[in-house]
């Protein structure tokens, strides 16, 4: 077991130590982000319409991600023969944006100005909300990239298609990312899966959707193309930033939520069509909301979380690795 690094230095087991993402290094200064991906916490709930909560899903998901710091060689997969995030992929943890009770458009600009930061490290971005308005302030972060890189495709995991326009004033709540994320001119369309039974937006709002470039699909729909015919339907060669909502899945494995929506998705289906995305995509930002921990006392939430997000970074980083040539393990 030579070089694996458990002879040396301190065991540090799941539940010792600072609960930061995956145990990863801290890094409290947002100008010396040196890494490939760097986790932000967006702990803001106001924007919610039902039951509040999800400020506290950073610090659940964090601290059920150490469940899975065992990794000292990265994390061997025997079902792909393939070792992900091993030591060459460098992730750091900066923390959360500050939140100003009270005040959604400060508070997202916090957000922002965390997304922007990470970007302008050439880091890839992984905001943990949160409710699901904190895609606002991170969608709104690349415009400068897109400028240089080009645009950028929504691909979303929820229950919900969160494309209200505005209701009694309301533009910035959790029920309108994806109409603000299409009206941004470097976003080309949306892929939006799990769509599902009574919603949150009107009959109105999925036709403005398809027209804005939206591409809608339910549970059964999903299940009925299978992975292959999903994967098919997002335009090749996009750049994907992809935007997960926990309520996507069944509250039967992810109860801790503060709308969740039966007949969702169960684990390896959202697992395998990120699988693929990250292999045919070039995948630029990720954000996973509305985890509530409070609502789920088992703590499976907040491990399905975490659990979904270290395997697609795995999956992100490998697929890198084998694009640019290199040999990934």
């Amino acid at each position: 077991m030579a070089g694996h690094g458990y002879e040396s230095g301190r065991l540090n087991l799941p539940f010792v130590g600072i609960a930061t993402f995956g145990k990863k290094p801290y890094v409290a200064d947002w100008d010396a982000i040196e890494a490939d991906a760097a986790i932000l916490g967006a702990p803001f709930d106001m924007g919610t319409q039902f039951r509040a909560g999800a400020r506290f899903g950073p610090r659940g998901v964090r601290e059920a991600s150490t469940l899975f710091s065992f990794g000292h060689a990265g994390a061997y997969d025997h079902e792909d023969d393939a070792t992900y995030l091993g030591p060459e992929v460098r992730i750091v943890d900066i923390g959360d944006a500050d939140i100003v009770h009270t005040d959604t458009e400060k508070s997202h600009a916090n957000i922002e100005a965390g997304v922007r930061a990470i970007l302008r490290a050439r880091a890839l971005p992984v905001v943990i909300g949160g409710d699901h308005s904190v895609n606002i302030p991170c969608v709104r972060a690349f415009d400068e990239v897109c400028e240089r890189d080009g645009p950028i495709h929504i691909l979303q995991i929820d229950a919900h298609l969160d494309f209200v326009d505005e209701r009694h004033g309301v533009r910035h709540g959790h029920g309108n990312p994806m109409r603000r994320a299409a009206e941004r001119g470097f976003v080309t369309g949306l892929t939006q899966l799990g769509i599902r039974n009574v919603s949150s937006t009107a009959k109105e709002g999925y036709e403005a959707a398809r027209a804005m470039g939206a591409d809608i699909l339910s549970v059964r729909q999903v299940r009925t193309l299978g992975r292959e015919g999903v994967l098919a339907r997002i335009p090749k060669g996009a750049r994907l930033y992809v935007t997960i909502d926990i309520d996507g899945f069944c509250p039967s494995i992810a109860p801790g939520t503060g709308t969740p929506s039966h007949g969702g998705f169960l684990y390896y289906e959202v697992l395998e069509i990120l699988q693929g995305a990250a292999q045919a995509h070039d995948i630029v930002g990720i954000d996973l909301v509305e985890v509530a921990p409070d609502y789920d006392p088992t703590g499976s939430t907040s491990i399905l979380a975490a659990q979904l997000l270290l395997n697609f970074l795995g999956f992100i980083f490998h697929a890198r690795a084998t694009r640019s040539g290199q040999s990934p393990a």
